[in-house]
């Protein structure tokens, strides 16, 4: 009740937030009404086990993604046969949610209120909860936990901060933690220290990021995304993902600096967040670049004399960056966000940079690292050297992004065996508790 109140205080306070938000014209709310009261969509009724995955946004939806289809590859094998159904918070996750798996699997989370996970279990009948990486909500894990339905947490993530933040509130996190049935960290650090805040059981399973990026510069995909911007096969491309404010800005300042020294080089810029595709169109337009937006190539053919492509639409990056030949991955250069997933450019071999601002992936930064695979970039000066090197030393930044790709392909394997620690534990189909 306590917590209900408190989030209820916290509710009304950001109704103006919500508001400005839909109104603005920037991202909304993932459905504020259905998450409060729990009112999805009934899913159809399972035949089978059913697996309820929950990924906050687009990035653990597309590990869950790769997830399930491992699980149910694995089921199949043993004759044996599972449903899967999986939400998101997030407008952008629902939306690759829906194209991953199908949209009567796929549904928002409930915020945290208690009538609100309770018309949810009610609706999914799950007889399995997993968690992607660090999605501890009091009520939805006590609650499921009470009806005798297990639950994993998958990819476990837990930094200093966050664990200091936890530790604050130790007594709360306790509670939580031990009605998880499994914590599956990426790393022995971040097991450590979910045991050290009172998960009982914790296994080492490994990074799913990892399993979860492709590698194939021939995927048919990535073949129609460079066909369809017009970037002929010799022409290098730097690819700047995921970017926040102002890292569209350097990488702008990084092309123009080399641009009449290698006159075939592209630049594609893929902002983390699409509604802000009319900011970074004016700061393209007052560059005095010649560009095109991605989202009008599908109804009209690529200009051949713009260098610089806008990608304005969503669920794409994956392959986008099988196009790179020079990878900067956003978020990290203002110590605000953490980092975006920078093996995704790594498993194609690109040469790739990001700032010093990655904790949100720090085993995986100091994998690459460990191989000599990336590089940190401090500022714009320094991304502006970087890409300047690997355009005049090509065979160096081949070679970085040759050990990028190894570096990935070693450390493959943590999806295969989460999938099959939650086939073990996943029970039979019963009658809905």
């Amino acid at each position: 009740m306590v917590l209900n109140i408190f989030y209820l205080v916290a509710a009304l306070l950001a109704l103006p937030w919500v508001a400005w938000r839909r109104l603005s014209g920037g991202r909304p709310v993932a459905a504020p009404w259905t998450r409060f009261t729990g009112g999805i969509e009934p899913l159809r009724p399972p035949l089978y086990p059913r697996i309820w995955l929950h990924g906050v946004s687009v990035g653990e939806v597309q590990l869950l993604a790769g997830l399930a289809a491992e699980i149910r590859r694995q089921a199949d094998a043993a004759g044996r046969a599972v449903d899967c159904v999986i939400s998101s918070s997030t407008t952008t996750g629902l939306e690759v949610a829906a194209r991953r798996f199908e949209p009567d699997r796929t549904f928002p989370c409930p915020l945290d209120f208690t009538w609100a996970v309770h018309r949810v279990l009610d609706r999914v009948q799950p007889d399995l909860l997993v968690l992607g990486e660090l999605e501890l909500w009091p009520n939805l894990i006590v609650r499921t936990a009470r009806r005798g339905i297990p639950i994993i947490v998958v990819n476990g993530r837990l930094g200093p901060r966050s664990a200091a933040g936890y530790a604050r509130i130790a007594p709360l996190v306790r509670g939580v933690l031990g009605r998880v049935s499994l914590v599956m960290a990426r790393s022995p650090e971040d097991g450590a220290r979910f045991t050290a805040l009172g998960a009982p059981r914790v296994v080492v399973a490994g990074s799913l990021k990892f399993d979860g990026v492709q590698g194939n510069r021939s995927d048919p995909e990535v073949v129609r995304l460079r066909s369809l911007a017009g970037v002929p096969d010799d022409a290098p491309v730097f690819l700047a993902g995921s970017t926040q404010a102002p890292e569209e800005e350097f990488a702008i300042e990084a092309f123009r600096a080399v641009e009449r020294a290698h006159p075939r080089l592209r630049l594609v810029l893929v902002p983390r967040h699409v509604e802000r595709a009319g900011e970074v169109a004016a700061l393209l337009d007052r560059s005095g670049l010649r560009w095109q937006r991605r989202s009008r190539l599908d109804a009209e053919p690529a200009d051949p004399a713009a260098r610089v492509l806008l990608v304005d639409t969503t669920g794409e990056l994956g392959r986008w960056w099988g196009t790179a030949t020079i990878a900067f991955v956003g978020g990290s250069l203002d110590g605000r966000r953490g980092g975006q997933n920078m093996l995704e450019p790594a498993a194609y071999g690109a040469a790739v940079c990001f700032g010093p601002h990655t904790r949100n992936f720090a085993r995986e930064v100091e994998t690459l690292l460990a191989a000599d695979a990336a590089e940190v970039v401090a500022d714009a000066a320094a991304l502006r050297v970087f890409v300047a090197r690997c355009l005049d030393e090509p065979t160096r930044a081949e070679a970085l992004g040759k050990r990028a790709a190894a570096a990935v392909e070693a450390n493959r394997g943590a999806t295969a065996a989460t999938a099959q620690e939650i086939l073990r534990r996943l029970p039979a189909r019963t009658r809905f508790r």
